[in-house]
């Protein structure tokens, strides 16, 4: 079930998940996603020697940024009311016009319990009932599981590669509406 549309605010809900717009307080799940991260994202992507972004900083993010509140939805378990990660659809300007990427992190602890899969899955529904016609993705050639995630979501390998000697070499997909 989903309300809303692509600009305004969006609630989805699949039968284990809420996605919703990103709360100021629930800033601490975002620091603890940039801590997670695998050495291999690149710098600007993971926290920094001096510690930054702080949870102070994301939170700021979270009340100023709009993609906090229509793009990247915070992926809430329906039965404990935790956040465990994000998922939604961003223009992060790398692919075609009108054509929004689909972006997705859950935290580790939850990781190989099927979330990313239904969570992205609610959010193409939502991009095809919202009038898109193709949506791409990204990641990084060594994230198997990401991958995997994508694939079950219906999106393909288009050939279209941007190798990184030092972060490895990123994948585009696709998937049709």
């Amino acid at each position: 079930m989903a309300s809303g549309t692509p600009g305004g605010e969006v609630a989805l809900e699949t039968s284990r998940l809420l996605l919703r717009p990103w709360r100021a307080a629930e800033a601490v799940v975002l620091r603890e996603l940039w801590t997670e991260r695998d050495p291999r994202v690149p710098p600007h992507r993971r926290v920094d020697a001096d510690g930054h972004p702080t949870v102070a900083e994301l939170e700021d993010s979270i009340r100023t940024d709009k993609v906090w509140s229509t793009g990247l939805l915070a992926v809430e378990r329906k039965t404990s009311r935790d956040v465990i990660g994000y998922c939604g659809l961003v223009d992060s300007g790398r692919g075609p016009a009108g054509e929004p990427e689909l972006a997705f992190e859950l935290l580790r602890r939850v990781w190989r319990q099927g979330y990313a899969t239904e969570a992205a899955s609610a959010v193409v529904e939502w991009a095809r009932s919202s009038g898109y016609g193709r949506l791409w993705a990204t990641v990084w050639d060594w994230n198997t599981a990401s991958r995997r995630v994508l694939a079950k979501a219906g999106f393909t390998e288009t050939g279209r590669k941007e190798a990184d000697a030092v972060h490895g070499t990123t994948l585009f997909t696709t998937r049709g509406l």
